[in-house]
């Protein structure tokens, strides 16, 4: 299956269509799911794309809103490949929401992270360090499934079709040195390197912004290729994160993020900054006011 096709945002779409055509034809969710034998929970939340629909299911539903016999395939099959598993599901134990899948079917991803380097941008053993921190709870074998999936989801930056990626890091990203100096040099080393990547663009917001705009948290804004298929905020936290998509929401956090990558560094000026934080790294200053490595 195409990986802009992800299962994920194939349920998503689905659910979209099915409730449009629901409200089109004046059914309600009780109707439908009295019609179905089922819950209404349950047509609720394949509406709203947390739950698969069967082929059969869809069926039946286009066949109580009188649509189309062309629609009507378009959403079957439709609801075929929202149930095929996408190369995460293996890892499912250690995921939390959707983020995974929608992001293997965005065109374009706009984050602002202001504590760690990005899943996308990170070095294995990075990664290992941080999740380790995060994760005190986590098992060595739960641990390793998370660095996986992170490493695994670095291909979306180098395949045929790659995702774009624009990422603002606020300077205690790359002032803080996770895993130690050496892990922390090498992942400095590899921020650069990718930032060179035609699909990436990287820019550092300095302390010396001082307030700025995306100071009440971090945030991804994911865009999809389908006009069908709306655009998402992603804000992550603890337990796992939450998904806005009403306009007003993704309007407020696309002004938020254009605020914020005009205050930071240009790119160039930015990978001049890393590499000079590589060579002589803050947490070794001399200057320093509390404990370092």
């Amino acid at each position: 299956m195409n990986q802009r096709r992800s299962p994920t945002i194939r349920r998503r779409r689905l659910g979209v269509e099915l409730r449009r055509h629901r409200e089109a034809a004046r059914v309600t969710i009780d109707m439908v799911a009295e019609r179905l034998g089922c819950s209404t929970s349950k047509v609720s939340r394949i509406e709203t794309g947390h739950t698969s629909a069967t082929p059969g299911d869809v069926s039946a539903m286009m066949d109580i809103y009188g649509v189309s016999d062309e629609a009507k395939l378009e959403l079957v099959q439709i609801a075929r490949e929202a149930q095929q598993k996408g190369w995460w599901h293996p890892f499912s134990t250690v995921l939390t929401g959707a983020y995974v899948g929608l992001e293997a079917a965005a065109r374009l991803v706009r984050t602002y992270e202001s504590q760690v380097i990005p899943g996308l941008l990170q070095s294995e053993e990075y990664a290992i360090a941080m999740i380790r921190a995060a994760r005190s709870g986590d098992s060595d074998q739960e641990i390793e499934q998370r660095v996986r999936v992170r490493m695994e989801r670095q291909s979306l930056l180098i395949q045929d079709d790659p995702i774009d990626l624009w990422v603002v890091l606020d300077e205690a990203v790359v002032s803080r040195p996770v895993g130690g100096d050496e892990v922390m040099r090498d992942q400095l080393a590899r921020l650069i390197t990718t930032a060179r990547l035609p699909n990436v663009t990287l820019q550092i917001l300095p302390f010396a912004a001082g307030a700025h705009a995306g100071m009440d948290g971090t945030f991804a804004i994911l865009e999809f290729e389908e006009e069908g298929d709306a655009d998402v905020v992603f804000t992550e936290n603890a337990t796992g994160g939450l998904f806005l998509e009403k306009a007003e929401e993704l309007s407020k956090y696309i002004s938020i993020f254009e605020t914020i990558r005009t205050t930071a560094l240009p790119p160039e000026e930015s990978i001049g900054m890393i590499q000079m934080l590589a060579e002589e790294p803050l947490w070794k200053s001399k200057r320093r006011v509390s404990g370092s490595i």
